[in-house]
């Protein structure tokens, strides 16, 4: 019994030695370190369970959370390429348009940001009237454009200041917090 156990054991170990010297099939895993990791959860884009009233409205946010997060990443040609996106989706809402229009055509932070506090301030009546379901937050920055303040909306309470990127990543505080009610015969 010793010597069919043992003899199975060394042909295991055979097995074993010769099926890992076949390096064509294998996949080489990447290990991340614990900054990497961290950097890709803060370029991630956060998203929560929220529903609209119409699809419009929905693709607006998801297309407006994109840009939000581009500039939290101080990523100016992400930001320009979501402001676009939300451009395309606008057909009759001409000044949300022209604004994100504007955010897409410039190059650099500073326009974007002071065009995404023009953004926020259209679109907030917008967001506000039309979600159905879920929760949004109103947040503001005091310090933004020289401490004159500049409100945005996440659809989590976590502050990710889209003025200041990881410069003040975390300044700021939540002014609103917006709940969509899903009654029957509520407007």
């Amino acid at each position: 019994m010793k010597t069919i156990h043992l003899t199975f054991s060394v042909i295991l170990l055979i097995g074993s030695l010769f099926g890992c010297g076949e390096t064509k099939n294998r996949q080489d895993a990447k290990v991340e370190s614990a900054e990497e990791i961290k950097d890709k959860k803060a370029a991630t884009l956060d998203v929560a369970d929220v529903s609209w009233k119409d699809g419009m409205t929905g693709k607006l946010f998801d297309n407006y959370l994109q840009l939000k997060m581009s500039l939290v990443n101080s990523d100016a040609e992400g930001a320009a390429t979501a402001a676009g996106n939300l451009a395309e989706s606008l057909d009759e809402r001409i000044e949300i348009k022209e604004i994100a229009t504007k955010i897409s055509d410039t190059k650099e932070l500073d326009g974007q940001r002071a065009a995404f506090s023009q953004l926020t301030a259209e679109l907030g009546p917008l967001f506000k009237k039309s979600l159905s379901e879920g929760t949004i937050y109103k947040q503001y920055c005091p310090m933004a454009f020289n401490n004159q303040g500049a409100y945005w909306f996440a659809d989590i309470k976590e502050i990710r200041n889209p003025y200041f990127g990881d410069k003040m990543l975390k300044c700021g505080q939540v002014d609103e917090t917006i709940s969509g009610i899903n009654q029957v015969g509520y407007e």
